[in-house]
């Protein structure tokens, strides 16, 4: 209900004047303009006098039939910057509006608009309602309290407040406090990544939306921004782990932990692998905690923790690392093909993958062939094409993920042709080998041969004998043919 003061405001104003009067509504933001109406028909020729006046205040501005204008005590010029004028050049037409700059919470409250034309007088009554959500805290740390609250001043008998985030309804996780239902409402929750952006009120009143917002930022680890991020790296490459705080913001005693499944699930630190490195480059930030792992293992995977201390509050990002390799596998029943599986320690946020034959000239260009669809690919060995790099592309539902490459060998497509080749060779040496025995053994006959002749040539007497010998044994053996 409206308070009693303002009530009887309005009576006393309305029944001193016995004047025409109309109530209106009007609901503005904090720091915006507000526009009290008070407009009638045009009243010529004389010039009227004007009062505003506020129900707790008194006198906000007037102007007399002379043109001589007064304000308030609290409303003057110096006190307030001009915050409020009312604009003569529209007077001709009948609009003798108040206009208020940069209202403020105080300003909610009833208005009366008194025109006073000759004998004739003009009572507008205007309420003006203050919408405004503030932010217990605009920079909160992480894990620290935060309440966001919307007020409207004066608050309006009935409404009822809702909240969006990034223009999203947000759902509360401990529940919104009212207070009695007639000066505010607020969300309490702890500070995390999901609270930063832009919160509106939303009053409903009268089937009407009443807006007011406020931006939020949770200072703490800006990158990654949520928990348990995953992180892609394969085998054998290099990989950065991010940590960066909010800009200008150090934390003391960072330290890095790989986390193990723990009892009830809960994690338990373990040991950070050998080719880890949390040393800082020169050109880093302070805010920037980021660490390394120089030549990633498929042992490296799982869960790694960042943490360090803020204004007392310790703040933390967990990530987890996600190891990539290619498995090459030789099917029995087609021993000219090889199987490339693209395998990852955790393929649950892959949607899709590709492979991608990379080859390079002499000159270094890449060159790019199809793509492939698919987790596996056969690859042909024998074939002069599938020689060089190929590269699996991994996605997700917002991008690629990350790839990993596997090589094959130029001459792998030979070995087929190899095994035929040795076998051939080999029969060729055993035959020459053969030829080169029997070369030898006649040539050591020879030798034989020649050294015996060349014994008997010593003695000629010895010679003839064996001749004569040699010719009676070829004579005896024709007589024994001729008989």
């Amino acid at each position: 209900m409206m308070p009693l003061e303002y009530f009887i405001f309005v009576m006393i104003t309305f029944l001193l004047t016995a004047a025409q009067c109309e109530e209106i509504e009007v609901f503005a933001e904090a720091g915006s303009q507000a526009v009290l109406p008070c407009k009638c028909s045009p009243l010529y020729p004389y010039i009227p006098a004007i009062l505003w006046s506020k129900a707790d205040t008194g006198t906000v501005w007037r102007k007399q039939r002379s043109g001589l204008q007064f304000w308030g005590s609290i409303w003057s010029p110096k006190v307030t910057q001009r915050r409020i004028k009312c604009p003569h050049s529209k007077f001709e037409k009948g609009d003798f509006s108040l206009h208020i700059n940069n209202v403020r919470e105080e300003d909610g409250g009833v208005y009366s608009c008194r025109v006073e034309h000759g004998d004739r007088v003009i009572l507008k009554v205007v309420t003006l309602r203050i919408t405004q959500v503030s932010v217990s805290s605009l920079v909160p740390v992480w894990g620290s309290d935060v309440s966001i609250s919307c007020k409207v001043t004066p608050w309006p008998p009935g409404a009822s407040v809702r909240w969006t985030l990034n223009n999203s309804p947000f759902v509360p996780q401990t529940g919104i406090a009212s207070n009695g239902g007639t000066t505010k409402n607020a969300v309490s929750e702890k500070a995390t990544a999901r609270l930063t952006g832009n919160w509106t009120c939303v009053v409903d009143y009268k089937g009407k939306e009443l807006r007011a917002s406020a931006a939020l930022t949770v200072k703490g680890v800006i990158h990654p921004s949520k928990d348990d991020t995953k992180v892609y790296a394969a085998v054998g490459s290099a990989v950065t782990l991010p940590c960066v705080f909010s800009p200008g913001l150090i934390p003391s005693n960072p330290v890095w932990e790989k986390l193990r499944p723990g009892f009830l699930f809960k994690p338990t630190p373990g040991r950070l692998p050998s080719s880890f490195s949390s040393s800082k480059l020169f050109s880093q930030l302070p805010s920037d905690q980021s660490a390394s792992l120089k030549e990633v293992g498929l042992e490296d995977e799982g869960r790694y923790r960042c943490s360090g201390s803020i204004e007392g509050q310790q703040v933390t990002r967990n990530m987890q690392l996600v190891v990539a390799k290619i498995h090459s596998s030789v099917p029995s029943q087609a021993k000219g093909s090889e199987t490339l599986t693209c395998q990852l320690t955790d393929s649950s946020e892959v949607t899709d993958y590709e492979w991608v034959h990379v080859e390079y000239d002499l000159n270094g260009t890449r060159s790019v062939g199809s793509i492939q669809k698919g987790k596996t690919v056969s690859v042909s060995k024998v074939s002069e094409e599938n020689h060089g790099e190929w590269a699996c592309r991994f996605y997700g539902k917002d991008g690629i993920l990350g790839n990993v490459t596997y090589h094959i060998q130029r001459m792998s497509r030979l070995s087929g042709q190899k095994s035929v080749g040795v076998s051939h060779n080999t029969a060729a040496m055993v035959g020459l080998s053969f030829l080169l025995i029997v070369l030898l053994l006649v040539l050591a006959q020879m030798y034989k041969n020649h050294q015996r002749r060349k014994r008997i040539f010593q003695y000629p007497a010895l010679e003839t004998i064996v001749h004569t010998v040699s010719n009676e044994r070829e004579e005896r053996e024709r007589n024994k043919v001729k008989n």
